[in-house]
């Protein structure tokens, strides 16, 4: 059981029961990927995605015999980028730790490309013609709004 919200008054000593089974209290819950807090901050939920993220990147860098950076971003792009994005418009970060969180993936794996580490992030991404993430959940943010307002007219 997830409580929204604070919880004030005899709500939180009341307990809910299935076949005499008090129901547990529970601060987070993942329901269809995404985890949702009691507060809905999407922190917890980010540094999740973002550890499973940075050990996708690593996996990448590690397991790849060819070192061509076109591959290399493919397979991010494959494999990485679908898991920092998936759902965002429900999730998307509005703090800017979180932000730099996600983009932080991005930031270290296009680093570690061969050639590319005396880059700046911004010259990186430019040349691997790639837009930052933040720029993408925005957009995903816009056609999102607008597939729903069109639905309702």
């Amino acid at each position: 059981m997830l409580h929204i919200g604070k919880v004030t008054g005899n709500h939180s000593s009341a307990g809910y029961f299935i076949d005499k089974v008090c129901m547990p209290v529970v601060s987070s819950c993942r329901d269809l990927g995404v985890t949702t807090t009691n507060d809905l901050s999407p922190s917890l939920h980010i540094s999740d995605i973002v550890a499973k993220a940075h050990r996708l990147s690593n996996a990448i860098h590690r397991c790849f015999i060819s070192r061509d950076v076109h591959m290399l971003t493919r397979a991010f792009l494959v494999y990485v980028r679908p898991l920092l994005e998936f759902s965002s418009p429900i999730w998307s970060p509005h703090y800017k730790q979180d932000i730099e969180l996600i983009e932080r993936v991005q930031r270290r794996f296009t680093k570690r490309l061969p050639g590319y580490s005396n880059l700046t992030y911004k010259e990186r991404l430019d040349l691997l013609n790639l837009p930052s993430l933040e720029l993408r959940r925005i957009r995903l943010d816009l056609i999102s709004c607008y597939t729903r307002s069109s639905a309702t007219t």
